[in-house]
């Protein structure tokens, strides 16, 4: 069988990997990538700011915040939640203007019809005369004040068919930006951290790749490594320590107290080049397609 090189332009069949190189030159159709190691947050980095954590807490769902970053975060939030209970209470008050004004025309209309009765009934002699003098009313955009409030055929809000759009009372509570649970301060825990004791490595806490390590198997915390945090002191131990040690007698390894099985928090890592650490892995682009 004759060999072809790889850019084979005499083939008679458009092949796969042409396709795909060819609508990765274009620039049209889905660009589909496996997410690498430098595109995944680390464990011990902040899920707002992606920044190493300098004053780490977790969640009840096992998710890493700075404190700082989750502090402006609820802070933020709660500060939305004034500015459109204000714009809710302002709707309110408006809605009730109008019911207001709407009783007091109508009970105005309701006195006119009766008075233009009881005129009608008392000047029947006049009847001929009245119908000669004709009142006009004007038609005119412009006139009762109509000026000050004309519409607008370029601004979709402002047309004379357009409706109000009306504000939905807000909710008061805080939600977690990544799990989407209700989030208070005080169930937010304090992470400690176990550095690696390491004399020769002069290098800045940054700067290493190995930063912390599990306090009773003395493990290197990364990734690749499923750990917990012990809800009541907030150490961050392995799985591997959790199912071996821990859950034997239920005690903290530590200070000896007693734990239970909602006092193990396992922590959300950011995941690694292996499928079986993370849900998905795979980065979509979409962009135009080229049709033929």
């Amino acid at each position: 069988m004759t060999r072809h090189a790889r850019n084979c332009t005499a083939g008679a069949v458009y092949t796969y990997h042409e396709k795909k190189k060819d609508a990765a030159a274009s620039g049209y159709g889905t660009q589909s990538e496996r997410v690498g190691k430098d595109s995944v947050k680390s464990f011990d980095c902040c899920s707002l700011t992606l920044q190493p954590c300098r004053n780490p807490v977790v969640t009840k769902e096992g998710y890493l915040f700075d404190k700082e970053a989750i502090l402006e975060y609820v802070i933020t939030k709660k500060t939305e939640y004034t500015r459109k209970m204000k714009q809710y209470e302002k709707q309110l008050k408006r809605e009730e203007s109008e019911k207001a004004e709407l009783a007091a025309a109508e009970r105005e209309a309701k006195l006119i019809k009766f008075m233009n009765r009881e005129k009608n009934i008392t000047n029947t002699n006049n009847k001929g005369s009245e119908s000669g003098a004709s009142t006009s009313s004007s038609i005119s955009n412009l006139a009762n004040g109509k000026d000050k409030a004309l519409p607008s055929f370029w601004v979709p809000s402002q047309l004379p068919d357009a409706k109000i759009s009306k504000v939905e009372k807000p909710d008061p509570t805080v939600y977690c930006p990544i799990s989407g649970k209700p989030l208070k301060m005080k169930d937010l825990i304090e992470v400690k951290w176990t550095l690696v004791n390491d004399p020769d490595d002069k290098k800045s806490l940054i700067a290493k790749e190995n930063r912390y390590m599990c306090p009773v198997t003395h493990d290197i915390l990364n990734n690749a490594v499923p750990c917990a945090v012990i809800r009541t002191t907030g150490h961050v131990v392995t799985m591997e320590c959790v199912e071996k040690i821990i859950k034997k007698d239920w005690l903290h390894p530590l200070t000896g107290e007693k734990l239970k099985e909602k006092d193990i928090i396992p922590l959300q890592r950011g995941g690694t080049g292996y499928a079986l650490t993370n849900q998905n892995l795979q980065g979509k682009n979409e962009r135009p397609v080229l049709q033929a």
